[in-house]
């Protein structure tokens, strides 16, 4: 091979997609585009703007006036985990109310299964979320409570997911003493984790951890470095919200039941209120208040809570759908809150390979829907939208 035709073979591929109907980036600046394009250049967005002044590319794809957004952010899933609660579902849809506890389940599954049992099924489930859209992921540890399977779950996890978070306090395991088992948590287990995970997580909850325990955790995970979420005021009123914000959580996730200081606490800080429409509708709980958090000035995301007890689905379509159609939000806010507010939520809005967002710099992330307006997705609720995918560059759909 000659100098030149190794430079040549070395360079990024770059890709024109041009005939956007309508392309949702995000971006302040840009806004909602028409008849737009964008170039993508290895991982990285490179250009953005109208079709007749897109510059040329090694490839060229025509979307033929579809819509574009950003890529999905689902940033709240439990996706390393064996077996399913099908029976704890039907129990649920014959009345019986939804408890944390069922949880043990899974975990005793998990730590039954082998290693590659699981990755099959992590990657099993990224593969179907990409299929429809989500190209930025994270996922939680949490179903194997011991030092050796939080730690293979952090590590299985690390190999595929965009974001790790170490949920060691999911549950106190069945016969567990919890303070000891708190201690664990904070220490040794956290110690073996970490170096898998960027993220730390608690279940501040009745049934799971109280708020002096959960704050022990938080503070332990933060002093290691790891940035810290909170699982909070999902089965009713408590002090998940007001731990986060106090601890300067990146997000609490749930959010199901709040008061008046809860929405005010979130409106006047940082910490994202990432809402799980699915999971309130598999549990049979009230759905957040997403237009209450929104109208407050509350950052809101939503996110799938993908796992295989209170929210079995990886259709990040269906969260936008419900929370246009049953929780108030627009079409926008929406679409906003389930890409830039789980960007944000995971700290990567910003910057160079910011996701969420299509802009130069940001990660070549694209969805287009066989739709020409992202409203589709609320007007057309169910239907399989998802025409294409690129994900860091590569087209995966």
């Amino acid at each position: 091979m000659t100098p030149n035709a190794h430079a040549a073979a070395a360079s990024p591929t770059s890709t024109v997609v041009t005939g956007i109907g309508e392309l949702t980036t995000n971006d302040p600046g840009l806004g909602i585009l028409h008849d737009a394009a964008v170039v993508l250049e290895a991982d990285r967005v490179a250009w953005v703007g109208e079709s007749a002044a897109a510059p040329s590319a090694d490839a060229a794809v025509d979307v033929g006036g579809r819509a574009v957004l950003p890529g999905w952010v689902d940033s709240h899933t439990h996706l390393v985990f064996a077996g399913d609660r099908t029976a704890e579902f039907e129990a649920r849809m014959a009345g019986e109310p939804y408890q944390a506890g069922g949880i043990a389940t899974t975990v005793a599954r998990t730590r039954a299964a082998g290693d590659d049992a699981l990755e099959a099924n992590l990657v099993a489930h990224l593969d179907e979320a990409a299929r429809q859209g989500t190209t930025c992921l994270e996922t939680k540890t949490g179903y194997g409570l011991t030092i050796a399977d939080e730690t293979r779950s952090a590590r299985i996890a690390a190999r595929h997911a965009d974001e790790v978070t170490y949920l060691g306090a999911h549950l106190v395991p069945q016969g567990a003493d919890a303070e000891s088992y708190v201690d664990l948590v904070c220490g040794d287990m956290l110690d073996a984790v970490a170096p898998y995970a960027g993220w730390a997580d608690v279940f501040c909850e009745d049934g799971a951890f109280d708020e002096t325990q959960s704050e022990r955790i938080v503070a332990a995970a933060a002093a290691r470095g790891l940035g810290v979420r909170v699982h909070g005021n999902q089965l009713g009123e408590g002090p998940g919200v007001q731990l986060a914000v106090r601890g300067g959580a990146a997000s609490v996730d749930h959010c199901t039941y709040l008061t008046d200081e809860d929405v005010e606490a979130l409106a006047s800080s940082a910490t994202v209120a990432t809402l799980l429409p699915a999971c309130d509708l598999s549990t049979r709980q009230p759905l957040a208040p997403a237009r209450r958090l929104w109208d407050a000035g509350a950052t809101v995301a939503l996110a799938s809570n993908a796992n295989p007890g209170s929210s079995y689905t990886t259709s990040m379509a269906f969260c936008v759908a419900t929370a246009v159609l049953q929780m108030g939000l627009s079409v926008r806010e929406a679409v906003w809150a389930a890409t830039a507010g789980g960007a944000r939520a995971l700290h990567r809005d910003t910057g160079d390979g910011a996701v969420g967002v299509v802009r130069a710099g940001a990660r070549a992330d694209l969805h287009v829907l066989d739709a020409p307006s992202a409203t589709h997705l609320a007007y057309r609720p169910g239907v399989p939208l998802t025409w294409a995918v690129w994900r860091c560059g590569e087209r995966v759909r």
